[in-house]
């Protein structure tokens, strides 16, 4: 069964499978898309075989396992480190700092990290990155044990791992073309988010227990073990002998390419942008939860426990959800709706004084998060070249990680002056209308198919 599809030759078939116009012969809309008729291979797939049809593929069913093993032992070395940061100062505020230390590598080195994953091999910088995280993982480990730690080393530490981190995420995403055909990039993206979801769940909670019955040590002894998993995986993932291109720009050079790029390209531009605006006025309800679970609801730790589990629970099933989804699905209005509906849940979130109301609502952001999420990095990988495409997802992690602490300043600042729910619900109300004012102002969105 065929089904007609825009697809941007200039950007999607960056390799020129379709028949590229001349310049001259395009017009400015013309030039965004061509109509082609293609064929959905997962058109009349069985459900529960297309929710996972990215895992036919060997490389990426290693790649995804190592994944799921990593992620279980990352949420629990994040658990462990807030525990041993609060045990060693008791402080809120160092807590906090600890956090941030490690975006810091990730606003220094991520667009350097994207022009090296263009020009160099992606799975040797990955298996640097992962060994540099697990020998980081077992200097926390014995440290702990010996009890020498220090909340000095542990910053250190985090900036260690920070900086592995900026390395290794606009890496990762540039690398799932590798792993993949180009119909399988969305499940692969929206799996992979899945076992970043699921990993959220549990591995806190493993932890958790850990903690009480072994001591915080072991959870970084785990974590560091289940890198092993990871680099193995890398190690077994059989690609093309990697031939290294030869160097005839800078990287200034390569910079301001990928940047050029991002400028000339409405789309995608205002793409990053709207994944900045969720950045700084959505995600900071994470951090708010506290003061929801204590002084709103009036939950408590248990109840914290709850309202994170709600929203993991939401991610987990959107990812599955968005996974399973049909390609005739046109990911365009997906993407308005998924944004919007995150906002109308944060705003209602924001407003609610009833916990079971509330874990309902959380469950709706997180989901409706992980569409929006998953949505936008496929399409921006759709629609950037091959050759740019380390350079482009380096900038997008910038945004989307980078842009987390001024969130987190905004929303603490109102937060303390108005209260979270009225921070919350400003920070809800303003992407709303970001959101609404990009799909009125750039056409090119509502046309994405």
């Amino acid at each position: 069964m065929e089904c007609a599809r825009w697809v941007a030759v200039d950007r999607i078939d960056p390799i020129g499978e379709y028949p590229r116009m001349k310049k001259s012969e395009q017009s400015r809309s013309d030039r965004l898309r061509v109509r082609a008729a293609v064929v959905s291979p997962r058109q009349g797939m069985p459900l529960a075989i297309s929710a996972f049809s990215a895992l036919r593929h060997p490389n990426f069913r290693l790649f995804y396992l190592g994944q799921i093993l990593s992620l279980s032992g990352t949420w629990m070395q994040t658990t462990a480190q807030g525990w041993l940061v609060l045990e060693l100062t008791d402080s809120e505020f160092l807590l906090g700092l600890a956090a941030a230390a490690g975006q810091l590598p990730v606003l220094i080195f991520t667009l350097y990290a994207g022009v090296l994953a263009d020009r160099a091999d992606k799975r040797r910088i990955l298996i640097m990155a992962q060994s540099a995280a697990l020998l980081q993982a077992m200097a926390m480990a014995v440290m702990t044990d010996l009890g020498t730690i220090t909340f000095g080393w542990i910053i250190v530490l985090v900036l260690v791992l920070g900086t592995a981190n900026a390395f290794e995420i606009p890496t990762r995403q540039a690398f799932y073309v590798d792993l993949v055909d180009r119909k399988d990039l969305t499940n692969a993206i929206a799996l992979n988010s899945s076992a970043f979801s699921a990993t959220r769940i549990v591995g806190p909670a493993v932890a958790g227990a850990l903690i009480g019955a072994v001591g915080i040590a072991s959870a970084f002894y785990i974590n560091a073990a289940s890198y092993l998993g990871v680099l193995a995986a890398l190690l077994l993932i059989k690609l093309p002998r990697y031939k290294r291109v030869p160097r005839t720009t800078t990287t200034r050079e390569n910079l301001r390419e990928g940047f050029g790029f991002i400028r000339d390209d409405r789309a995608i531009r205002t793409l990053i942008g709207l994944i900045a605006g969720i950045s700084i006025f959505g995600y900071p309800y994470v951090m708010l939860m506290p003061v929801f679970a204590r002084d709103v609801l009036g939950a408590g730790a248990v109840g914290l426990g709850w309202l994170l589990a709600a929203s993991g629970a939401g991610s987990l099933t959107g990812a599955l959800a968005l996974a399973a989804l049909p390609k005739r699905v046109r990911r365009g209005p997906l993407l308005l709706a998924s944004s919007l509906g995150f906002t109308v849940f944060l705003g209602g979130f924001a407003l609610s004084r009833s916990f079971p109301l509330s874990l309902a609502l959380l469950a709706g952001a997180g989901f409706t998060m992980i569409l929006n999420n998953v949505t936008t990095n496929v399409l921006v990988q759709s629609l950037v070249p091959d050759r740019l495409r380390g350079r482009v997802m380096s900038v997008y992690v910038f945004m989307f990680m980078g842009m987390a602490p001024v969130g987190a300043l905004q929303a603490g600042t109102f937060a303390r002056w108005l209260g979270a729910p009225t921070a919350l619900l400003i920070g809800a109300i303003t992407l709303f209308i970001i959101i609404n004012l990009a799909w009125w102002r750039v056409r090119e969105l509502r046309e994405i198919d």
